[in-house]
């Protein structure tokens, strides 16, 4: 299972209307083919950093989302929003090692 973890950081002004627009969307994104998860999350540490884990069924699918226009046409609104560059990572998800 593949784990896309984006890490975004927002101007505080715009922390509102980025957690609108993530209630808006994530039922869409929820159901886009492949996904089969995904959560939200806020840094404990700095109340404008946010971090998104989506679970994949594959890398190819994932990427035909970020190709998608409802991706294309939500990054574009975020875009403005950020207050510093976003970073994103993939991973593979292991079991827990005991």
């Amino acid at each position: 299972m593949l784990v896309r973890i984006v890490k975004m950081g927002f101007y505080k002004q715009n922390i509102d209307v980025f957690l609108q627009k993530f209630q808006n969307n994530k039922t869409e994104i929820r159901a886009f083919n492949g996904c089969t998860f995904l959560a939200l999350y806020q840094a404990t540490d700095n109340p404008t950093v946010f971090f998104t884990y989506s679970y994949w069924e594959s890398d190819s699918q994932l990427q035909a989302y970020r190709q998608s226009k409802a991706f294309r046409t939500l990054w574009k609104q975020l875009k403005p929003l950020f207050s510093i560059r976003p970073e994103a990572w993939s991973v593979n998800k292991l079991e827990t090692l005991d």
